[in-house]
């Protein structure tokens, strides 16, 4: 008897699908490579929805950057067949490629792709990833101000149709070699970046700004008194064969007709973006498989790390006073917007008084710089505490208690700031010879620094505003930008009135041929800047008492 034939589409059928699964070849992998680009465009996208003060930022932005670049492609267009055409442009790579490598450590917050440690708990394969990166990270206005520059270097040094074609190799390759240098630096110090001790690089970029600035200037005064721009064939001629440099230089050979040498920079430059890519490949695997140890207890127990009042700490007053200087001191040494704020002052005040002397248009009054740099950190002084203000706000009910938490934030300020503008006036006056000058110069300075104690304490307590925590150079919270300029702009001119009788005093004794006296300045400068700030602290504490709410609420948007 035979058995009875299976239903249709039940048994039968099931046994072939089910067949057919088994033996079914999975399907591929989707491309990285478009993943990442429409992530990064909706990146981009998104970050524009809801706020139109975002939007108008990032497309003045755009449109500056396309603006500037297109005219400084037309200006490097306009020095083809200059005699020094290749050693402007060749040097302008390096520059390029050196911006490149150093501004993501500054700005790591500026680019979400920058951290690849988000995607790691992704089945994600190092080299199809670092691909999909790559093609990402020339989506911005960043790459596209690159390009531009890159097409104006070769369109002044390419000639005839063997330059041509070396350009458009050269073009690529010199954009290829700048993001990669930035995102291998970037990947190997990313856990740096994204730790609290690792954002103390902010401090680092307004060291090396100031002194990359002042650098500049001084340098370019030099390059033009010393006989232009053939001062620098020499360093031209080394730079040409420094990766990604190579490339612009490769067209400047091919367009000379040194075909050989034009090969080696070819070569230079193509190993070059291998070499990048290869070490960011392995500094991605190695993000992608090495435990976060971020995480980890510090060793030794507290008891080890000596006490909070020791050491230097001891050398301070007791009370309220002490405690109070002491948190304001702290704040500098660990808070990463703060130190950033204070090495910056402090870097910029001594080299504009510096390279001022060094260049012979110096005096000792500029030293006086170093003391309005470090006053501009009087103002604000609540928002510096960000939400954790609330804090001291609980220890202050009447004005007796907001003058003397003002006046320790004051002198806290003041134990910096006097020995650093005594320092900086003696270094200017022995740049600029001139020490007769120096006690006046002093003196200046410290009224200059009263008076802005004074201005400061008042734009505390009257101009409060938050200071978020994230961003490394996010220094107002959204909305309060107009409290920020007007606080700063309104204490400076204020500053700068209520030292007028000192700045007016050590002029007429220099222009009335009174410099043997010129000493009298010091002690009245002192006296001055003295009263100033203990006038400003008085005035600035009722405030602070009766709009204690207000600068709470203030402080703590951001």
């Amino acid at each position: 008897m035979s058995a009875p034939a299976a239903p249709a589409g039940t048994g039968g059928a099931s046994g072939t699908s089910r067949s057919s699964d088994a033996t079914a070849v999975p399907a591929a992998p989707p491309a990285l490579t478009p993943i990442f680009l429409r992530i990064k465009l909706s990146l981009l996208r998104n970050g524009l929805k809801g706020s139109s003060k975002r939007k108008a930022a990032y497309f003045s932005t755009l449109a500056f950057a396309l603006v500037v670049g297109f005219f400084i492609t037309l200006g490097l267009s306009l020095l083809r067949g200059n005699a020094h055409a290749g050693t402007v442009v060749v040097i302008l790579a390096a520059i390029l490629a050196l911006g490149w490598a150093f501004m993501p450590l500054f700005f790591p917050t500026g680019d979400e792709t920058l951290d690849p440690s988000r995607l790691v708990m992704l089945p994600l394969r190092p080299r199809p990833l670092v691909r999909a990166l790559l093609a990402a990270s020339l989506v911005g206005i960043g790459p596209l101000f690159t390009l531009c520059l890159a097409i104006g270097s070769v369109a002044a040094v390419a000639r005839g149709a063997a330059g041509a074609v070396a350009a458009a190799v050269a073009v690529p390759l010199l954009l290829l070699g700048c993001v990669t240098l930035a995102r291998a630096v970037a990947t190997a110090n990313v856990r740096l970046l994204t730790s609290r001790k690792g954002r103390d690089l902010a401090l680092l970029s307004g060291l090396v700004i100031a002194v990359g600035a002042q650098l500049a200037n001084f340098a370019s005064q030099s390059l033009f008194q010393a006989g232009g721009l053939s001062t620098l064939e020499p360093v031209e001629a080394v730079v040409r064969w420094l990766p990604p440099a190579t490339a612009v230089g490769m067209v400047d050979s091919v367009s000379e007709g040194a075909y050989g040498r034009a090969a080696a920079q070819l070569a230079l430059s193509v190993a070059a973006v291998a070499g990048l890519t290869w070490a960011w490949e392995r500094s991605l695997t190695r993000l992608m498989v090495t435990p976060d140890g971020s995480t980890i207890a510090a060793s030794g127990p507290v008891k080890d790390r000596g006490g909070a009042g020791g050491g230097f700490w001891s050398l301070l007053p007791g009370g309220r006073t002490g405690a109070s200087m002491q948190r304001t001191l702290r704040y500098v040494a660990r808070d990463p917007k703060t130190k950033s704020a204070w090495v910056t002052a402090l870097a910029i005040g001594l080299i504009v008084p510096v390279f001022n002397a060094l260049q012979g248009t110096g005096s000792v009054y500029l030293g006086s710089f170093g003391a309005g740099m470090l006053g501009v950190q009087m103002y604000n002084q609540f928002g510096q505490d960000t939400s954790a203000f609330w804090m001291v706000a609980q220890t202050i009910s009447n004005a007796r208690e907001a003058y003397v938490e003002l006046r320790a934030r004051a002198a806290a300020l003041a134990l910096v700031t006097v020995p650093y503008t005594v320092l900086v006036t003696a270094v200017t006056a022995a740049l600029v010879d001139d020490w007769q000058a120096f006690p006046a110069g002093v003196g200046v300075a410290l009224a200059l620094l009263g008076s802005m104690l004074c201005t400061g304490a008042l734009a505390s307590a009257r101009f409060p505003y938050s200071i978020p925590t994230d961003g490394a150079f996010k220094n107002v919270a959204p909305g309060q930008a107009g409290l920020a300029w007007g606080g700063i702009a309104g204490g400076m001119l204020g500053s700068a009135l209520v030292c007028a009788p000192v700045i007016v005093l050590a002029i007429w004794l220099n222009t009335a041929g009174l410099r043997d006296v010129s000493w009298v300045v010091l002690p009245v400068g002192v006296a001055w800047g003295w009263l100033a700030a203990w006038a400003g602290l008085r005035l600035a504490a009722p405030t602070v008492s009766r709009k204690l709410p207000e600068i709470l609420l203030a402080v703590s948007k951001g």
